[in-house]
């Protein structure tokens, strides 16, 4: 059985809060549609950061930390309702920070200092378990989330730089991901490969034949609907909802999988949308299905639908921009969705660097383990010759004693 790929791990949870910055505001600013908007102040005050909002940064409890006092503040938390996209990203949303009253602002400093002191004991213990060989250049990455020059206050440089540096590792996040799913792939292949070079002629045959099979039968399923048309949706809308096919509404569809009612579909309700064409293709009971690989179908199929879809591309999708989807030509696709196994992930020439990699990467091991091995015996030789020093004294004052008397 193969490991589930750390990346992937933390993408589950990344997916929960869409962008990291707006997703956590939009889940205390926005307002449910089926609420009354003259509740809307009542609602605000209830709400406060997702407890869930993981986003698998290595600064995610002080992003979260930030954003919580920033939000206590009236005036801040004003001019967030009226600022958009760009505006965050550009950073003149910071320059609000000056405004923010002074016990928010001295909780801000202090939350910078216990982020300082953590990322000051982190690079000891690297420090420390390298024994000085350390990638400095790696180490100061650690740092870009704030403005460490000054590291008792925090100001709107680091604001600015919060914003900046958790929206960049968000947009690299699925490229990253999509990078070590590909990397579990060729392990995959390259394991199935040696397992082969151990077996006999005849074994190896058999096994070959069953890998066949397996693919074919992995390939046998239902027609996968393009995900985000009218006929997937539809079917969601039959199956999941139990309603009539011929009844489907899309405004309708979309406030009934708006599950905490916010008015946005982020990524983790969007990917909850797709659960039935993956059941067509995916089951954990069968040995030729991979929940790996559904997992990444999954993300594809988000993926696919938000670059159709989140026009402002602030990875939420309003009900005006799904509305304003229903009405494109790609809505009523009527092509099959081309799952993973009709998308190669790597060549043969990709998969012969990889391999050359692992070999190296072991040949690396082994190299430092002979090293290892020699240092110990070299330790051992040198006790050896201590104790026998030792020894060779102990008998000398034994004699000298004898003697004296």
């Amino acid at each position: 059985m193969y490991a589930l790929p750390d990346q992937m791990v933390r993408s589950k949870a990344l997916a929960r809060c869409g962008l990291v910055l707006l997703s956590l505001w939009l889940c205390i600013q926005s307002v449910p549609i089926s609420v009354d908007k003259t509740k809307e102040k009542a609602k605000e005050e209830e709400l406060g950061p997702p407890e869930s909002a993981d986003t698998g940064l290595h600064y995610d409890r002080y992003l979260r930390e930030v954003i919580e006092y920033l939000e206590k503040d009236p005036h801040f938390r004003e001019k967030l309702k009226n600022a958009n996209m760009d505006d965050i990203k550009q950073g003149k949303l910071s320059k609000e920070l000056n405004f923010v009253q002074h016990n928010f602002r001295t909780k801000l400093d202090e939350l910078k200092r216990e982020e300082m002191n953590r990322l000051r004991m982190l690079i000891k213990a690297k420090h420390d378990i390298k024994e000085g060989n350390v990638d400095h250049q790696a180490l100061l990455k650690q740092f870009e989330h704030l403005n460490h020059k000054n590291p008792h206050t925090f100001e709107v440089d680091d604001l600015d730089r919060l914003i900046k540096s958790a929206t960049n590792d968000l947009e690299n996040f699925d490229k990253d991901r999509h990078d070590e799913f590909k990397q579990y792939e060729m392990m995959k292949e390259h394991e199935r490969r040696q397992r082969l070079k151990n077996l006999n002629e005849e074994d190896r045959k058999k096994e070959e034949e069953n890998y066949e099979e397996m693919k074919k039968k992995h390939a046998s399923h239902p027609k996968v609907n393009h995900p985000g048309s009218e006929d997937q949706l539809k079917e969601v809308w039959q199956e999941a909802d139990g309603l009539d096919p011929e009844d489907f509404d899309p405004k309708t569809f979309f406030k009934m999988h708006d599950s905490n009612g916010d008015g946005f579909f982020d990524e983790s309700e969007l990917e909850a949308l797709f659960t039935k064409e993956l059941e067509k293709v995916y089951n954990p009971e069968n040995e030729e299905d991979d929940m790996v690989e559904m997992e990444e179908e999954r993300l594809r199929m988000r993926e696919h639908v938000m670059n159709e879809v989140d026009t402002n591309k602030d990875r939420l999708v309003s009900l005006s921009e799904f509305m304003a989807a229903t009405k494109k030509e790609e809505f009523y696709e009527k092509d099959e969705w081309e799952t993973l196994d009709q998308n190669p992930l790597y060549t043969e020439e990709e998969l012969r660097e990889f391999e050359q990699q692992l070999a190296n990467e072991e040949n690396d091991i082994n190299k430092k383990s002979a090293e290892l091995q020699k240092e110990r015996e070299e330790l051992e030789r040198k006790q050896e010759e201590l104790d026998a020093q030792k020894l060779g004294l102990k008998q000398v004052n034994y004699l000298s004693t004898i003697h004296s008397r």
